[in-house]
């Protein structure tokens, strides 16, 4: 007898046999119980997800004489038959092969003929998307309203082609991809049937390269199997199928989180000896590093969302403790951006080389909310012990000199100016540019800059001084006089603009020791070995 390989000997051959696909066997397992099974069915689905296996099960359960609550037997001539694809009461019809006209009109003229045995026909159509426009519109009617005995169920990977009126005649099911965990388990479970030692990291690797695919897993299987001829180990798997090194993509991605460029020169030795395609290693590094996010993003869940074996999802736990969210998309940046380049240059191994070295040379980025929660300092006592940080980060500035004259005066004209900004915005303009010298016997002596001639002849108008008289009447009261001087010296008073700017000088100096005195920012300063250069006040 010849050899029967292992995607053809182990096929499900009931319902609790198939993987991957609760919702659909316990939807139809229900229908056959309860009587309410259709009479068109469409699988669609990836490629070996168990469409036409579920087909024949189904087939199987209709028509086994012997099936317990529709579960077939799998042991009588009825069941072997159907396996086998030799029923005459349950065709099977490849619709890439038969998909003209003429194929669908000879079978719509069978279908009126009664099953030989048993209460069912079956007629399985695989690929039928394959078949032609005129060979759906034969089968139109024949699909609506079939004779009771016979149970249409079409298969196909690529509904999309499937015309709209052949859908609407059907009750769809949907097979999903079946997931890597699962896919092992079954790997498993036929090594331990069939006598084989096998590795679980071995067979992990397997189902991942299947995709979802039970059958295509299997096929990986099979030739790992006559490759190594014995135990069935990572390395066995590694070089019969040309994968990366699982333990040297993750030494790989150590050496990049922890920024280590002499351990991600020597993976980048490995990887050349190793003989690994650029595009290959860069794909594989891009899914670890997602893989490593949403492990520290999603905690406990990770090993739920994500189809790894239990030691990769311990490594990516302990690696991810010591990385920032922040850090972790820096990398997948930077292994997305190596990864879109590699394809499009002549020398992918180097563009390879040059992004892993970019990245283990990459700042790594700290979350600051932590950083700050880690060297948060204790507050000061008193306002006036300000600690030595904050007497660092305190701008430096000396006051302006004023000498000559009291105080109090030099306020009350700059508050006198700034009362006529709020009146005359225009005239106050002109006279806070005089030089404030002095306040004697209710004379106030002003001078003009030497710089700013044209003030003398704008003020020296009658019209200017009686305004300026009317305004200090009115500000500082009656009695009050002023005298403009001209060539006066201007260094021994200040003007009403030159005392604004110290005093808003003065006040960024006290917001600048405010600020410094935060403990926050103290903590940010002592991190980041930093200074403040500028403080905005939100509005």
């Amino acid at each position: 007898m010849s050899y029967q390989v292992i995607a053809r000997k182990w096929r499900p051959q009931s319902f609790d046999q198939l993987v991957g696909q609760n919702h659909i066997s316990t939807t139809l397992s229900n229908a056959l119980k309860n009587g309410r099974l259709p009479h068109a069915l469409l699988f669609t689905g990836p490629r070996g997800t168990g469409k036409t296996s579920s087909a024949r099960i189904l087939a199987k359960s209709l028509r086994c004489p012997q099936a317990q609550d529709f579960r077939p037997c799998n042991q009588c001539p009825e069941c072997e038959e159907i396996g086998q694809s030799r029923s005459p009461n349950v065709i099977e019809i490849d619709g890439a092969s038969n998909n003209g006209v003429d194929a669908i009109r000879e079978l719509r003229d069978t279908v009126a003929y009664s099953p030989s045995s048993g209460k069912y026909k079956v007629y399985i159509i695989d690929e039928v998307h394959m078949l032609s426009t005129s060979a759906f519109n034969a089968l139109l009617k024949t699909l609506e309203e079939p004779p009771d005995h016979v149970i249409f169920i079409m298969a196909t990977t690529e509904v999309h082609k499937i015309p709209q009126t052949i859908l609407s005649r059907c009750q769809r099911f949907d097979f999903r991809r079946i997931s890597t965990r699962q896919i092992t388990d079954r790997l498993a479970l036929i090594c331990k049937k069939e006598n084989l030692q096998a590795e679980d990291e071995a067979l992990w690797m397997i189902a991942r390269q299947g995709d979802g695919s039970m059958r295509d897993s299997q096929s990986l299987l099979d030739q790992v199997i006559t490759f190594a001829n014995g135990p069935l180990t990572k390395a066995n798997v590694v070089e019969i199928l040309g994968l990366t090194d699982r333990s040297l993509l993750l030494e790989t991605l150590s050496a990049l989180a922890e920024r280590d460029t002499a351990r991600a020169l020597t993976c980048l030795e490995k990887i050349a000896q190793a003989g690994y395609e650029p595009h290959l290693f860069a794909h594989d590094l891009l899914e670890n590093i997602r893989h490593l996010l949403l492990i520290k993003v999603s905690g406990d869940q990770g090993s739920e969302i994500i189809e790894l074996p239990d030691s990769e999802i311990r490594f990516l736990k302990d690696l991810g403790h010591h990385m920032s969210e922040e850090d972790v998309h820096l990398l997948f940046d930077m292994a997305l951006k190596g990864a879109n380049d590699i394809p499009k240059s002549t020398e992918p191994r180097i563009v390879l080389e040059m992004a892993l070295l970019r990245m283990a040379a990459a700042p790594q980025v700290m979350d600051i909310q932590q950083l700050l929660k880690g060297e948060l300092p204790k507050a000061p006592m008193a306002a006036q012990a300000r600690p030595q940080s904050a007497q660092k980060l305190e701008l430096k500035s000396e006051p302006v000199k004023v000498s000559g004259l009291a105080l109090p005066p030099q306020e009350k004209w700059y508050e006198f100016v700034q009362k006529i900004r709020g009146l005359d915005a225009l005239f106050a303009a002109k006279i806070e540019n005089l030089i404030f010298l002095a306040e004697k016997n209710k004379l106030i002596e002003l001078s003009v800059p030497p710089k700013m001639g044209f003030l003398k002849e704008a003020l020296n108008d009658a019209a200017s001084r009686q305004k300026l008289q009317t305004l200090i009447d009115q500000q500082w009261g009656d009695g009050y006089s002023f005298e403009i001087k001209i060539g006066q010296d201007s260094q021994a008073g200040t003007s009403a603009k030159a005392l604004g700017q110290e005093k808003e000088k003065q006040k960024q100096q006290d917001l600048t020791a405010q600020v410094a005195q935060h403990p926050k920012v103290q903590a940010a300063a002592s991190a980041f070995k930093g200074q403040i250069k500028s403080i905005k006040e939100r509005t």
